[in-house]
């Protein structure tokens, strides 16, 4: 009898015992252990990447060579979405089609904006005269394309780092780490763009884009971005007959040496404009990186590779 009641007492031990591990211990959040972390587009996912590291299982929604304008998910990007423990997206309205695709995976609380805090420019094209860039949050006209700043992408790193520390404290120190490393390559990155652009004539110094894409760039390193082929921060809308007049007449009267059209935008009307004023035809890369290993395939080689673009095109 004693033996029986001390048996009992010693399962009822090991039982609550267990019962308590199994509730203190933390859900692993994949079967790697690892958080399963969704990026919207290329450049996003890269940054995400250098932060996170072996840390994270990271996959990327938009495919190398997509705009982020115009992309249409699959239903299969829903189940995604769905089953991701973070989804970082750049925000501010670049992802058209997050809104319902959030909605449908009932993932609105796990997306994050790596763009917030940001101070956003209400507009990028310095001769335009549009009501919208004095009321831009009444409409939606601030300029999304944050990225072309590496000051920006340091916000883009912090944001990232704090998700990831929030999400999994236990390895804070290792993505503050590699924030901080790659914070720094970011500022080596815009010392030498300074550098670079600086070998440009500031009168030469005159942007024109297929559309609204560089204001941060031409913000933070002295350039005039006068104009764009298509009207606004969208590849999706259509230039009239007196927009592209407009255009002309702009690359004319300010002397623009080269028209800066992305490599994932069919270049036809571009190369019309560009024949029609006599102007350089220079192609960048816009919303998204290149292949790995390609010419633009991290974020870094991609503003070395536009920044090159820039100053052969323009001195």
């Amino acid at each position: 009898m004693k033996f029986r009641l001390a048996y009992t007492t010693l399962f009822a031990i090991l039982f609550v015992t267990g019962l308590s591990a199994c509730q203190s211990a933390p859900e692993p959040a994949n079967a790697t252990g690892k958080l399963k972390i969704i990026a919207t587009t290329t450049l996003v996912g890269d940054v995400v990447s250098q932060v996170g590291g072996d840390l994270i299982d990271l996959s990327v929604l938009l495919p190398v060579g997509a705009d982020p304008h115009s992309f249409s998910p699959a239903p299969k990007d829903i189940a995604r979405v769905a089953d991701a423990d973070l989804v970082f997206a750049n925000g501010v309205g670049l992802e058209a089609f997050l809104d319902n695709l959030i909605e449908s995976a009932g993932a609105q609380e796990r997306v994050i904006s790596v763009s917030e805090g940001i101070a956003l420019m209400a507009s990028g094209i310095d001769h335009a005269e549009d009501e919208s860039a004095e009321h831009p949050e009444e409409h939606g006209s601030y300029d999304p394309h944050t990225w072309t700043s590496p000051r920006n992408v340091m916000v883009w790193v912090q944001n990232i780092a704090s998700e990831l520390s929030r999400l999994d404290p236990d390895n804070a120190n290792t993505y503050e780490r590699n924030a901080a490393a790659y914070s720094a390559q970011l500022a080596d990155l815009d010392t030498w763009i300074r550098e670079q652009t600086d070998t440009i004539p500031q009168d030469n110094k005159k942007i024109v884009t297929d559309h609204a894409l560089f204001g941060y760039y031409a913000a933070a390193y002295g350039f005039q971005q006068v104009g764009a082929l298509i009207p606004g921060y969208s590849t999706l809308s259509e230039p009239s007959a007196q927009d592209l007049a407009q255009i002309q007449d702009a690359i004319q009267q300010y002397k623009v040496k080269a028209i800066f059209v992305g490599k994932s935008v069919n270049p036809a009307l571009a190369t019309r404009v560009a024949e029609d004023t006599g102007t350089l035809l220079v192609s960048v890369f816009t919303g998204s990186l290149s292949e790995p290993g390609g010419e633009a395939g991290t974020y870094l080689d991609y503003m070395r590779y536009n920044t090159t673009a820039f100053v052969t095109g323009l001195k």
